[in-house]
């Protein structure tokens, strides 16, 4: 039962929650113990972190919608068990912790929810994310936790300072228009997407707000490019999801014509597409039939990760991955544009934590982000991951943003996941030493 209330503490430091300056004194027990100790404070941990799913799906699919969240909070505590028992000394915990985040961004099932790092997602020092990422956020907050596991006190002074550290004032050099039609997600999974909303808000919108250089509709907001936009746009592009049967697509349209499109790369396991499906078919076909879903075919992959221009797409799950961000970065974005269709987290905070990841991207790769959800949260943030404008959620809406088309490459840009590399470093050194002297057990 401890270690369960443990868990449950430290999900008080991350997203949405407003405890993230005590995340190095909630993670000093969690330094210690075996398999036993993670796995309950993983069921602690994931447990609330993740209580947004059954909200979420039982609104949308009824009771049967909430059966995922246990499964999944299991085999998530079932991970923090095994990084537990794997990793008897502090530098090992260290070093393995950040690792099994950044494996959650890889293979079939990557789910890169909850990392660390999101601690620092409203304190100033989040911008050292432009130097190594959230992995570097995630690996200094165990770090100061272990210089307060060993009662060096002084590693308050540096860990205040990220809280307070002053930031350069934003520059925004043009305004997108960004339109949030709230259509309701199972109206749009039905195929009633509404484009007369759009048309009517955008009108409305640049009525309103003629010096807007852009308009972005979210994702999957509408079949086609409806008739008529090209009246209400002039020489405005306009970026947008459409609702495909194979692809997630964003299109940047301009004057009648489709200038590029990108298909959406990281789809959502078990959303929008169905792993181990020829073994599992029969499981799925009885949980579609149950949620009345009718039955679902998943959804066909983009080749690559590519800008539109100089707009860096990202499809709604992909701001939840760094690898995404970042190759749009070194691919020539010059903004990040995020579309987005939030309100599959119905009331829960789920959408809160989503919005809260896609801030890190924009200070990762040092470009303004603009966000346009379906339902919310629709912002602008700027390359510090300040957000500088945005609209309440649940809402019919317009947001004139304020962004501007940067150049360069931050550190994380260039170089990457190094930080993972020193976690694996420390993991490996913890291993030797421990081998080498049996009292750094537990130190």
């Amino acid at each position: 039962m401890r270690a369960f209330l443990k868990g449950l503490l430290l999900a008080l430091a991350l997203p949405p929650f407003p405890l993230g300056f005590l995340a190095p004194l909630l993670l000093v027990p969690l330094l210690k113990g075996g398999f036993r100790e993670g796995f309950w404070a993983g069921v602690g941990f994931w447990g609330l972190h993740l209580f947004w799913l059954p909200q979420s799906f039982a609104e949308n699919f009824g009771p049967w919608g909430a059966v995922p969240f246990l499964p999944l909070v299991l085999a998530k505590a079932l991970s923090w068990g095994l990084l537990f028992a794997l990793t008897p000394n502090v530098p090992m915990r260290i070093g393995g912790w950040v690792l099994v985040e950044w494996l959650s961004e890889q293979g079939e099932l990557a789910f890169p929810w909850g990392p660390l790092g999101s601690a620092l997602v409203e304190a100033p020092g989040r911008v050292l994310a432009a130097w190594g990422g959230v992995y570097l956020l995630s690996l200094l907050v165990l770090l100061f936790a272990w210089g307060l596991r060993a009662r060096r006190l002084w590693v308050l002074l540096p860990w205040a300072l990220l809280w307070l550290l002053p930031l350069p004032p934003a520059k925004p050099e043009a305004k997108a228009l960004l339109v949030q039609g709230n259509i309701n997600p199972l109206r749009k999974f039905q195929g009633e997407l509404d484009e007369a909303v759009y048309l009517r808000l955008t009108e409305a919108g640049l009525r309103a707000y003629p010096e807007a250089d852009l308009v972005v509709w979210p994702e999957t907001a509408v079949w086609a490019i409806p008739s008529g936009v090209d009246r209400l746009l002039g020489p405005r592009p306009l970026l947008t999801g459409l609702n495909l049967f194979g692809p997630n697509r964003a299109v940047l349209y301009r004057e009648g014509r489709v200038l590029a499109h990108y298909d959406k790369t990281r789809l959502v396991p078990f959303g929008e597409r169905f792993p181990f499906r020829e073994a599992l078919g029969g499981v799925y076909a009885f949980f579609f039939r149950a949620m009345g879903l009718g039955e679902l075919a998943d959804r066909v992959p983009g080749e690559k990760v590519a800008p539109l221009g100089p707009y860096g797409v990202l499809i709604c799950y992909e701001s939840a991955f760094p690898a995404v961000a970042r190759a749009l970065a070194r691919e020539g974005a010059r903004v990040l544009v995020l579309l987005t269709n939030d309100a599959w987290f119905g009331p829960s905070y789920g959408g809160r934590q989503h919005f809260a990841l896609g801030r890190l991207r924009a200070v990762e790769t040092g470009r303004w982000l603009l966000r346009a959800g379906n339902d919310g949260i629709t912002a602008a943030i700027d390359p510090w991951g300040r957000v500088v404008a945005a609209i309440p959620p649940h809402q019919e809406g317009l947001l004139l943003a304020p962004f501007a088309l940067r150049e360069g490459k931050t550190p994380y840009v260039r170089y990457g996941d190094w930080a993972v590399g020193l976690a694996l470093t420390l993991l490996l050194l913890g291993r030797i030493l421990g081998l080498r002297a049996p009292g750094w057990r537990n130190r």
